[in-house]
Parts: structure tokens; sequence; C-alpha cells
């Protein structure tokens, strides 16, 4: 059995080598849109809706790096930028990385090599960890101007 990859160094040529190098992504956007569409009827901006609510923030009562997305996400979609930033400014920026990541990917696959996006530099790791730990800490402070980060 030999298995085959999109990435021979020659781009998709063809529909059937295009559909296939595409698939992958599409199923990705195709659950995502699944995501937002969740989202946008469940309305996390009201309480008692059916989403979940975030089991750090019920359990210890404090916000977790996460929290708010979900509020970040359905402003977004009904383009409010501002309310996005102010449920949750990291999730944010991790959202545009992960469309940059998701272009790289598409593009790579129908290239036929490997794009480098941010996923493949260096720090990536650590700077993600650092804004991460950062991010849990400096929302959950229990003074000025913090508090203003609190969701």
């Amino acid at each position: 059995m030999t298995t085959t990859t999109v990435y021979t160094g020659l781009p998709a040529r063809g529909t059937r080598e295009k559909l296939r190098a595409l698939a992958p992504p599409l199923a990705v956007v195709a659950g995502a849109g699944v995501c937002c569409v969740a989202v946008w009827i469940g309305d996390p901006t009201t309480p008692g809706g059916f989403l979940p609510v975030c089991p750090t923030k019920a359990m210890f009562g404090i916000d977790c790096p996460g929290c708010g997305g979900m509020r970040m996400a359905y402003s977004v979609l009904h383009g409010n930028i501002p309310a996005a930033l102010h449920y949750n400014a990291v999730s944010f920026v991790f959202m545009l990385l992960f469309v940059w990541s998701m272009a790289a990917w598409t593009l790579g696959r129908l290239r036929g090599r490997a794009m480098n996006s941010w996923l493949h530099w260096r720090w990536t790791p650590l700077a993600f960890s650092v804004v991460f730990v950062v991010w849990f800490v400096v929302r959950n402070l229990p003074f000025a101007p913090f508090t203003g980060l609190h969701v």
C-alpha cells in the first residue's frame, strides 16, 4: 500500500488533484462555519442560552484565557470589532493568526509544498505560552485598570 502526499513539490493540476488538495481545508472551514452558526443562533451575549458557560468561571469565579471567546466570535460575526476586542482581545488576535495559517496551509496544498506561516517560527511556542499565562494573570487582577478586562 502506497501513500501519496499533496506535498510533492508540484502544483495541483486538474480538477481531481485540486479537490483532493482542498478537501481538508474545506472540511475545517465547514466545521468553523457550523460553530459560527451555533454561536450566531445561541447569542452568548444574552445569559440563559443553550451555549455552555466557561467551566473555570463557573467553578472558580475567575476568567480563563478563553473566557469571552464565544462573545468575541459573536461580535465579530455581527461586525462589532470594538466589542470583540472588549470580550477577548487575545482570542481576536489568535483568530486572525488562525486565518493566516489556514490560508498558508491551503496555498501550500495547492502549490504542492509546505508554506511558512507563524506556526513555523522558532519562538512561536514560547511566545504563545507567555501570552497565554500573562493574559490569564492580568485579566484576573482585582484593581484598576485591569478590572476592565473582566467579562
